[in-house]
Order: structure tokens, then sequence, then C-alpha cells
């Protein structure tokens, strides 16, 4: 962004699609676990976010003022359509369309509305990050679908061991298992190994929120080990525990799937 904001100095040319950036950082931190800064130059939250009462006069009177480069030139977008439990379909698929997410069938698109009916409903607002999160999720679970998450009861109190129900569907058929944990989260976790069978070492858990707002998505991180084999998985929902259990599934989902890949390149075996 340097070289083509600053042309009158640097007389080269990248040829990077520049729109890309801010969802190439959103695979990225998605991929790693690890969460963009809000205050990070260009793809952070609030990098082209604007609170003093001086800084938003001069941005609406000349941009430049304090801002060198057009948000949607790396991939924000400036439209601020509300989309909520009232939205039509067609205000659905225009949104989407604008954020160049595409669906191949209409069965998908179908689907993903269902999708967003159901947040709508746990949401007043529907933001574009919880539209990215919620197709996302669609295609986690239909490339994986050995363990599904049916229901999860969780209780928590003060001076109670945390305890936790849970009933997935394996390979289509529903199991319910039941355990005791240090923390809601803990509770799930060993309910879903009591059915799957507790085999990956958890390196990693991570959780952080989607938009803002007490009703935000919570996104969850999680990272298994087994064998020597590392996989990442991811859930999202306005209720953490949920998402964590989402999480933690969508990484057993890889670890039972077999690990072999080509390299991009020579098209072997790795």
């Amino acid at each position: 962004m340097a070289v083509r904001t600053r042309r009158d100095l640097f007389s080269c040319e990248t040829r990077i699609d520049t729109t890309q950036i801010v969802p190439a950082s959103r695979l990225v931190s998605s991929i790693t676990g690890f969460p963009v800064q809000p205050n990070k130059a260009i793809v952070g939250a609030n990098a082209f976010a604007h609170e003093s009462g001086i800084h938003q006069d001069g941005v609406i009177k000349k941009r430049e003022t304090y801002e060198i480069m057009r948000a949607e030139d790396v991939g924000w977008t400036a439209n601020r359509m509300v989309l909520g439990k009232h939205s039509g379909r067609n205000a659905f698929r225009q949104r989407l369309s604008e954020l160049r997410i595409e669906f191949k069938t209409e069965q998908e698109l179908n689907a993903a509305f269902e999708r967003f009916k159901d947040l709508a409903d746990k949401k007043h607002e529907i933001f574009d990050e919880d539209l990215q999160a919620l197709v996302t999720e669609a295609d986690l679970e239909q490339e994986n679908e050995h363990f599904r998450l049916v229901s999860l009861k969780v209780c928590s109190q003060t001076g109670e061991t945390p305890y936790a129900q849970v009933t997935l569907a394996v390979n289509g058929a529903e199991k319910a298992g039941s355990a005791e944990g240090s923390g809601p989260v803990d509770a799930s976790f060993r309910a879903i190994d009591s059915i799957v069978g507790g085999n990956g070492q958890l390196l990693l858990y991570s959780v952080n929120n989607i938009t803002s707002g007490t009703d935000s998505q919570g996104e969850v991180t999680v990272r298994l080990e087994h064998g020597g084999r590392i996989v990442n998985g991811h859930g999202a929902d306005t209720d953490i525990v949920i998402a964590s259990a989402k999480a933690y599934l969508n990484a057993l989902n890889k670890l039972v799937t077999p690990a072999e890949r080509t390299h991009p390149q020579v098209g072997q075996p790795i």
C-alpha cells in the first residue's frame, strides 16, 4: 500500500489486488488462532475509525486530511446497510455479493439464509464479520461431518463443580455423554471426549469477539495434536461455550480425516 499510495516516490508496480488485503489478514488470523490487534495499521478494526470530533470533521470535509488511502482499496466495506431478523433473502444475497461471497447452488444459499435468520434472533444487528463467520462455519461443517453437535447443556454456578451434557451425531447416529470439569468449557470438552474418545492434546484455546457489543459472536480457535499431527478447529456462536464445543468438534473431525495431501507444486503426497 505504501508503493500504491506514494507512486510519486516509488516508480514500480506490484500488480497486487489490494482489495484482498483485509480478507487475507482475516484468513491468516483464522488459521493461526491469533486475532488482529484493533490498532493494527490497514487491517485493524480501528484503522479507518474516527472518534475525535476534529478528525471526523476533517474526514467529512476532505477524506485525505486523515486518510492517505481509501478503506475500500484494502478490502473494508463502506456500505452500512443494517441486516437483522426482518431482512429478506434479497438483501442477504446482495450483501454477500458485495462481500464477494458466492454460492454454487440455491440450496447452499437457502441453508446460509436459515443460519442467518437463526443468528438474527440472537443479535440485533448482523455485521459483515458475522456473515463471513457464518459462511466459514458452514463450509467447515460440509467439509467434515463425522461429529456434529446436536445439543449441549451446561450447569455452572458458584460453589459447584461445572457439569456438561452433550449429544452428538456420530456418523449420523446420535450419542450422549456427560462430564464434570474445572469450568463449563472444560466440562464440555470432557463430555465430548466421553463419546468420541479423547485422543488429541489441547495445544491452544483462543477466544476472540467477532464484533463489538455484549451480543457479539465469539470466535473460538482450538489446536489439537495427536501422533505428531497438529490441526486447528474453529467455531462461532453468541454463546462462548457452544462456540468452543463447535471448534473442538471441528478439530476432532480433522483428526479423523486422512492426513495425506499433495504438494501444490510437484503434486506428490507430503
